[in-house]
């Protein structure tokens, strides 16, 4: 399934944000996730990050409109219209020279939002026991359930293994 770049690649950054190691560069991350312009993040911003982090992971256990309008209303988000590099008008969540704090706070509650409001069941936490991970699903028919298809994998292996060491119910006897 394809999302505007909002609810797409906005919410993928907020996935990668949400299962990035605690002691993860993340200007990497960003520069990873193909976010412009990252520039350096100091250890203030890390900071708020890792914190805005923590609020993102509440979307996906429990997505919901007044926790998602609590993380809008906490950016510095302004909308404005941008034409930069050549593209196409599109929107912007914040201004291009704010912090990257800031910034990348304002495009993930903008992605998030949009997200929720388009496909509000595409925000997902793994359901294998144990797995913190979360994902958005870009699946064709909306139903996954995990975050990887190891996840799935183990899951689906466990289940059968517990079918396979069951004890057989012996068949009646005929007479």
């Amino acid at each position: 399934m394809h999302f505007n770049p909002y609810g797409g690649l906005a919410a993928e950054l907020a996935v990668r944000l949400v299962n990035a190691d605690p002691d993860q560069d993340l200007a990497a991350l960003l520069i990873d996730a193909g976010y412009k312009p990252v520039g350096v993040v100091d250890p203030r911003q890390a900071a708020e990050l890792r914190r805005w982090t923590g609020r993102l992971t509440e979307v996906f256990r429990t997505p919901g409109v007044d926790l998602l309008n609590a993380l809008l209303a906490e950016t510095t988000s302004r909308p404005h219209i941008s034409t930069h590099d050549g593209r196409a008008p599109h929107l912007h969540y914040a201004a291009v020279e704010a912090p990257i704090d800031e910034r990348v706070k304002a495009y993930t509650a903008a992605g998030l939002a949009e997200l929720f409001c388009t496909a509000p069941d595409r925000i997902g936490l793994c359901a294998r026991p144990g797995c913190a991970l979360v994902f958005v699903d870009t699946s064709r028919n909306g139903r996954r359930r995990f975050c990887s298809d190891r996840c799935a994998n183990r899951v689906n292996v466990a289940r059968h293994r517990a079918r396979s060491t069951r004890p057989q119910m012996a068949s009646p006897a005929r007479a």
